[in-house]
């Protein structure tokens, strides 16, 4: 085995899609898988494509948005390295339904549509794990959607810095950093608001003693007390 092959191997086994899968089996899925980087702010796919890859992030961040009929952008999902995307898209024949950007430098690992489904049908594993991973993330969008349509927008906010906390998050002295270039747009695109409620909730919760924002990147000062807004019931 390669030096590159035993390392995507190595990738696969620590990821919850390939739980159960043997290290000879793994092997050989990595050997099917297409290698790729992408450039800071290039297009991985389009919103409306056909999906003919399946993707696990190897490095970097990548960002999931959908464009409304509106001509609203909302963004879906933060990627992180570890993590597959275009589940859905693939598996069930529809054209993507985001669009996937990349936050900064990325490599991902790609699998044609067709390899993906061979691979699924030879370890029965793969497709079960793939169950549990779409059933996970439509639980997610269940949550976002009804976060969207019951809760408080300081309680969204709240709840989007922690779940972005907890996908990034890198402790420093002094609190805990979103590790990535995160705007105030951002932040409004992920919780269906506008900047200027974003920036006047942040402002306030500097005020406080809660966050610190300087130059798109958002430091936690006190979590605890971001989960108590984020927890709090609705009103």
């Amino acid at each position: 085995m390669t030096l590159v092959a035993e390392t995507q191997t190595n990738l696969l086994s620590s990821i919850d899609l390939f739980d159960q899968i043997s290290p000879q089996n793994l092997n050989e899925i990595a050997s099917a898988a297409t290698y790729r980087d992408f450039d800071k702010n290039a297009y991985l796919f389009h919103q409306g494509d056909p999906a003919e890859q399946f993707c696990i992030l190897v490095s970097g961040k990548v960002k999931l948005s959908q464009i409304t009929e509106d001509g609203q952008q909302i963004i879906m999902r933060y990627i992180s390295p570890g993590e597959a995307f275009a589940v859905i898209a693939v598996l069930s024949k529809i054209p993507y339904p985001v669009t996937a950007t990349a936050v900064d430098q990325v490599s991902l690992l790609t699998w044609g549509e067709q390899t993906m489904l061979a691979l699924m049908e030879r370890y029965p594993r793969l497709a079960i794990n793939s169950l549990a991973l779409l059933a996970a993330r439509i639980q997610e969008f269940q949550d976002r959607f009804r976060e969207l349509a019951t809760e408080r927008v300081e309680r969204r906010i709240a709840r989007a810095l922690l779940r972005l906390v907890k996908q990034t998050g890198r402790k420093l002295d002094h609190g805990i950093l979103i590790d990535f270039n995160l705007t105030r747009q951002d932040l409004a695109q992920m919780t269906g608001t506008t900047l200027y409620t974003v920036s006047r909730t942040l402002s306030q919760w500097e005020k406080d003693g809660l966050v610190s924002s300087q130059r798109e990147q958002v430091t936690l000062l006190s979590p605890h007390q971001l989960v108590v807004i984020a927890e709090e019931m609705a009103k």
